[in-house]
């Protein structure tokens, strides 16, 4: 598998994996359309997109939102459903860390819903400590942010 990072041929991938991974356990939102319906805004804004590809097709992918001078926001996460259980999310998860560190990031926070217990445990793997906090703004669906420091 390989490793691309802001690849705008890979970019509607990016949104039609997220599109399907929303849609199998939530509503799609407004924010979620705001950032998959024109993801080179999210690079534009000073984030990321990393995606996985097999050679031929785009399996994997995340998002580094900007989140400040020296904070991310780790969003839009998904692995192509017939490439679930092969450790691709571990690897997604080490590209955007080490991304974040040497773009000099002091953190990176996430929404989630506590009720996606094999995303949650992923993130607590990664160090990710859960914060107080109540409804999100902008997703109904989160009830869960979690940080993970870098410093």
């Amino acid at each position: 598998m390989a490793l691309f990072i802001n690849e705008p041929t890979h970019f509607n991938a990016f949104s039609a994996l997220n599109y399907a991974w929303i849609s199998q356990f939530f509503e799609v939102e407004a924010s979620d359309r705001k950032a998959l319906d024109n993801p080179g805004d999210i690079v534009k804004a000073g984030g990321h997109i990393i995606t996985q590809s097999d050679g031929q097709t785009v399996v994997g992918c995340c998002a580094l939102l900007c989140n400040g001078e020296r904070s991310f926001e780790l969003a839009k996460m998904a692995v192509r459903q017939s490439h679930q259980g092969r450790g691709l999310a571990n690897v997604l998860m080490q590209a955007a860390i080490g991304l974040a560190r040497e773009q000099g990031a002091l953190s990176i926070d996430l929404l989630t819903n506590s009720r996606l217990v094999p995303a949650v445990t992923l993130y607590r793997k990664f160090g990710f400590a859960e914060l107080p906090a109540g409804c999100h703004p902008d997703y109904a669906r989160c009830d869960l942010v979690m940080r993970l420091n870098l410093d």
